[in-house]
């Protein structure tokens, strides 16, 4: 049962120059889509649930979608994390559900209540057996209820908002995470940028500086393809403008420096949503969900394909389950208590 914390991910990803996709799952089609594509490159992956779609879907029934995805593929590492936690009290919610990894994000308040916060959910997680992402810096649009800044002005002042590397290093000493997602030009959403989009690698080789080791996180990092862009537009949506991250950069920023996990939610809604309205527009008497909702999963397939190799995860799922048996299979308390 290759379900784990991301440490043996992680281990391998910094210095191997690739990434491990995290991606939103809300229901059956988009989970079964993105393991069906992992299954078939040989990647490992992380399985991240939002506090909305905790909300949408409820716990329960996304954890047994996953927990059937481990049965139908126990080859493929797989993680369950929680993304962009906003308080302790979710935290422990979320590793009592069977969460291997969270995210506590307190990056929208100030620097020493970050910290306090941070630090409380790493202690509490630690105890579990699991592990944590932590936040530093701001993102620009809108996803879900994470709300970052207003687009025009993140794209305008982008360097005041950018992560501190000497901050960094000091909010790691003080906190324990175990990973730190990194403000470093990206931007939430599916209209991220006005104009084409500069990540500042700069700002990371800084980072990799002052905190070595540490496994860096990029969020907002959905590329928003203009196949589905065009799709959505052509078929009744109204989209214009809508501008991503470009994968080339994401590339670099994977195989050139230290980011280790690539966060991924815009991109399969865009999928799901184009190819529905596809089938809604061009067979306007097609009423069975499996027939709207079995091309949006395919479209999904498709699209996280092509993403694992520009992560470069493609072919890694091996080597880390080899990894994690040399690390001595470690599990949070969770699951090794109903072992």
């Amino acid at each position: 049962m290759p379900l784990m914390t991301t440490k043996p991910m992680f281990d391998l990803a910094y210095d191997g120059g690739f990434a491990v996709g995290a991606f939103n799952v809300n229901n059956m089609e988009i989970t079964q889509g993105i393991i069906e594509a992992c299954a078939a490159e040989k990647s490992p992956v992380i399985l991240q649930i939002s506090k909305g779609a905790r909300k949408y879907a409820k716990m329960n029934y996304l954890r047994h979608i996953i927990m059937a995805a481990v049965e139908e593929h126990p080859e493929l590492p797989i993680a369950i994390h929680l993304d962009h936690g906003d308080t302790v009290d979710l935290v422990r919610t979320c590793i009592n559900d069977g969460f291997t990894s969270v995210m506590i994000d307190g990056s929208h308040h100030p620097y020493e209540e970050n910290v306090r916060l941070t630090a409380e959910a790493v202690k509490v997680a630690h105890a579990a057996g699991v592990v944590v992402e932590g936040e530093l810096g701001m993102l620009g649009g809108i996803e879900e209820e994470v709300v970052g800044l207003d687009a025009a002005e993140y794209e305008k002042n982008v360097e005041k908002y950018l992560t501190d590397p000497n901050q960094a290093a000091d909010f790691w000493k003080r906190t324990g995470i175990d990973s730190l997602a990194v403000a470093i030009g990206t931007s939430h959403g599916a209209y991220k940028f006005k104009h084409e989009a500069k990540l500042a690698f700069n700002r990371i080789e800084q980072i990799m500086k002052t905190c070595p080791g540490l496994p860096l996180v990029m969020h907002g990092s959905s590329s928003v393809p203009q196949e589905f862009i065009d799709l959505v537009n052509k078929y009744g949506g109204a989209m214009p403008n809508a501008k991503g991250v470009p994968e080339d950069q994401i590339a670099m920023a994977v195989q050139k420096y230290g980011v280790c996990k690539v966060n991924i939610d815009t991109d399969l809604r865009l999928a799901l949503t184009a190819k529905i309205r596809e089938v809604f527009a061009t067979k306007p008497a097609e009423f069975d969900p499996r027939n709207y909702l079995g091309p949006g999963r395919e479209a999904i397939v498709g699209m996280v394909r092509r993403k694992l190799h520009v992560l470069n995860s493609a072919g890694k799922a091996e080597a880390v389950n080899k990894h994690w048996e040399e690390l001595g299979r470690p599990l949070p308390d969770y699951y090794r208590k109903k072992s």
